[in-house]
């Protein structure tokens, strides 16, 4: 790997790990718990589009597993890393299938990672009775995965002004 990715991708990390931080320290806009926006999802969306998917990988693990050991649990950490890994799957099958833009690929991880939280849950508390809880779920992931998608790819176009990321846009096959 050369070294600008190496040195992009620990700088990602990095802004992840902040925005994780922040997050953690606003308090919850909705009574429904568990419930949180998703910063650091602008990082990965950003990371998927500009890097590729074993890079967004690498970013996401990190992100998780530091993220958890910082400022959660190792029980979040399964929540976390199910959620994002179903939610990064997702996303790139999204990406590459070239029908969809980076709101509609931001949407799809922020309700796959709901519901990959979701199965998490019910796995290790051994009931179904949380399924209740998806409607509200679909709901807060299409939500967020809308600001978490505009964010992501206004900071794409900023970055990169002769790349624009649309909701028609055309994919390049680099790093995909």
């Amino acid at each position: 790997m050369e070294t600008r990715k190496i040195a992009q991708m620990g700088l990602l990390i990095a802004l992840a790990m902040i925005l994780s931080y922040v997050e953690s320290r606003i308090p919850a806009f909705v009574a429904i718990p568990g419930i949180k926006m998703g910063l650091a999802n602008i990082v990965v969306v950003f990371a998927l589009y500009r890097l590729g998917f074993k890079e967004a990988l690498v970013i996401t693990a990190l992100r998780v597993v530091l993220a958890s050991l910082l400022f959660g649990s190792v029980l979040s950490m399964a929540y976390s890393a199910s959620g994002a890994l179903l939610s990064l799957v997702g996303m790139t099958l999204l990406k590459k299938s070239r029908l969809f833009g980076t709101v509609a690929v931001s949407v799809t991880g922020g309700v796959l990672h709901n519901l990959g939280q979701i199965a998490t849950a019910c796995l290790i508390l051994e009931t179904n009775a949380i399924a209740y809880y998806i409607p509200f779920l679909i709901i807060s992931g299409v939500v967020t995965g809308i600001v978490i998608g505009l964010a992501a790819a206004i900071v794409i176009n900023r970055l990169d002004p002769d790349r624009k990321v649309k909701d028609d846009e055309e994919d390049d096959e680099e790093g995909v």
